[in-house]
C-alpha cells in the first residue's frame, strides 16, 4: 500500500477478517479516527491499518474497547504508561491463573484415579490454589 493509496471500508475490514460494521462501531466509539470521505464513501489509509492492528492486538491481550480507547486517547506518555502498567499487572495475574489451570489439567490427563476428586495429588493442587486465593483476597500473609 503506497502512502497515497486508500481503501474502502470493505477492503480494510476484509484485510483483518472483520465485518465493516465493526469498523463503523470503532469509529463511533472513538477508537478509529473517521476516514476521509470521497464521494460519500469512507477511504482509509495506512495509518488506519496500523490503528486497526493495534486495536486487534490489544483486544487479543484481553483489553476491553473502553480500555483501548483510554490508552489510545491518553494525554501523554506518563498517562499511557500508567494505564498499560495496570493492564500488565492484570495480565500477569491472569497468566498465573492460566498456568495453575494448565498444571491441573496436565495432572488430570495423567491421573489414574477412578474419581479424580479423591486423588491426593489433585486435592493438594486444588487446596493450594484455594489457599492462595484466600491470601490474595484479604491481603494477609501470616
Amino acid at each position: 500500500m503506497k502512502s497515497t493509496d486508500s481503501m474502502r471500508i470493505g477492503e480494510l475490514a476484509e484485510r483483518f477478517d472483520l465485518a465493516p460494521h465493526v469498523l463503523r462501531h470503532w469509529e463511533a466509539m472513538g477508537l478509529l479516527t473517521p476516514a476521509t470521505r470521497v464521494n460519500g464513501r469512507r477511504r482509509y489509509t495506512r495509518d488506519h491499518v496500523v490503528r486497526v492492528m493495534t486495536i486487534i492486538r490489544a483486544k487479543g491481550g484481553g483489553m476491553s474497547l473502553d480500555q483501548i480507547r483510554e490508552v489510545l486517547g491518553a494525554a501523554g506518555r506518563a498517562e499511557r504508561r500508567a494505564l498499560l502498567e495496570q493492564h500488565h499487572a492484570d495480565l500477569e495475574r491472569r497468566l498465573g491463573e492460566i498456568a495453575a489451570s494448565k498444571r491441573l489439567i496436565e495432572h488430570l490427563m495423567e491421573c489414574t484415579a477412578e474419581d479424580f476428586t479423591q486423588c491426593p495429588s489433585y486435592r493438594r493442587i486444588i487446596e493450594g490454589a484455594a489457599a492462595l486465593r484466600d491470601l490474595r483476597e484479604d491481603g494477609c500473609v501470616i
